[in-house]
């Protein structure tokens, strides 16, 4: 290579960074805005100087800044919609950059972060709590069952795929979809024994981000950042995963450690959210390939843009639910609605790609 043609290459690349950056930037500011423009919206409508005068006063402990205001905006705002719509922000982005992980993986575009029956797992674990009426954590009950049947549901799976010659993602898939299933039976049994507990069951497999709190908050802020860090410092290694396994290795990944702590990191993130949230499916689906169109494949640059995209995506389901809509309903419901014909033209896409080759 020419000295030309390396400061020409160098050029380029810097270029690309900057340009990553400024969509970067962009997102998240626009982020921003919705998280001001969303606390606004509601029963009680506030403008968005208000809001962030409230935001302020609060985090500086400066109170004189709320003189002249009804006493019930700070409680409105701070106690009851930003642990919301933090919550739904976090929630998203988490689901987002799973799906991600899960895509560049598996190497199939299908792929989301319940491939391998993590919503399942989670889903039954609620339920049992539900219908048994296990309170010993209080209000942390359910998504503590959720969380737990969430992992056991994880190891069986991997356990169910491991074989001699490693871990594959056909095997993966397959097992997830058994063991799925299987858990669905027994959701399916639980719903019919539950009586009156069955709409609470069900409100809750459907999604909802009602009630959360600042300690919802903080939890599932932990871990999606913890799971962020992780799948950044492997971004470089995902990136030569999708060339093939061999072609990887060759370059100095070890293959086996790496898919499975990937996957293993990202279905725990994918538990997290879903023990907060419930089942919201189609986030970590249709934002990477979003982001993807974007950015490009690079998962340096995929990462944080679907982190931040996937918080926008379902931030705004939610306030349609919560605030435009006559009456709110399940969030699950709605990511669905946009999500189904998103996943059946990628399905289709797929199946012409398949033909011309």
């Amino acid at each position: 290579m020419s000295l030309q043609t390396f400061q020409k290459t160098g050029r380029f690349i810097k270029k690309l960074q900057q340009a990553a950056a400024i969509q970067f930037t962009l997102l998240a500011i626009f982020l921003g805005a919705v998280i001001v423009i969303s606390t606004g919206m509601g029963y009680i409508q506030l403008p968005p100087a208000t809001v962030i005068k409230i935001v302020f006063a609060k985090l500086s402990g400066q109170s004189n800044l709320l003189e002249g205001l009804d006493s019930i905006f700070p409680v409105v705002v701070m106690d009851v919609r930003l642990p919301r719509i933090l919550s739904a922000a976090i929630v998203g982005a988490g689901l987002a950059i799973s799906g991600v992980v899960f895509q560049g993986i598996l190497l199939n575009p299908l792929a989301d972060p319940y491939t391998l029956g993590v919503s399942a797992g989670a889903a039954f674990g609620a339920s049992l709590a539900i219908l048994f009426n296990i309170g010993m954590m209080g209000s942390y009950s359910v998504p503590l069952f959720a969380f737990i049947g969430a992992v056991v549901t994880l190891l069986f799976v991997v356990y169910l795929s491991s074989s001699s010659g490693g871990l594959s993602s056909n095997n993966l898939i397959l097992s997830g979809i058994i063991v799925a299933a299987i858990l669905s039976a027994g959701i399916s049994f639980l719903k019919y024994v539950a009586d009156e507990q069955v709409a609470v069951i069900i409100f809750w497999l459907m999604g909802s981000f009602g009630s959360k709190t600042w300690s919802d908050v903080g939890i599932t802020f932990l871990f999606i950042l913890i799971g962020f860090l992780a799948f950044m410092f492997f971004a470089r290694d995902m990136n030569l995963l999708s060339l093939g396994h061999r072609t990887a290795s060759s370059l100095g990944v070890d293959t086996r450690k790496t898919t499975i702590f990937l996957l293993v990191t990202a279905s725990l993130v994918a538990a997290i959210c879903v023990s907060v949230s419930g089942i919201i499916g189609f986030v970590g689906l249709l934002v990477p390939h979003m982001m993807r169109l974007l950015t490009g494949p690079d998962n340096r640059r995929l990462i944080p843009m679907s982190l931040l995209a996937g918080a926008i995506l379902l931030l705004t389901a939610d306030t349609i639910t919560r605030a435009v809509l006559p009456s709110e309903i399940p969030i699950g419901v709605l990511t669905a609605l946009i999500g189904g014909p998103f996943f059946c033209y990628i399905f289709r896409k797929q199946q012409r790609t398949r033909k011309i080759l």
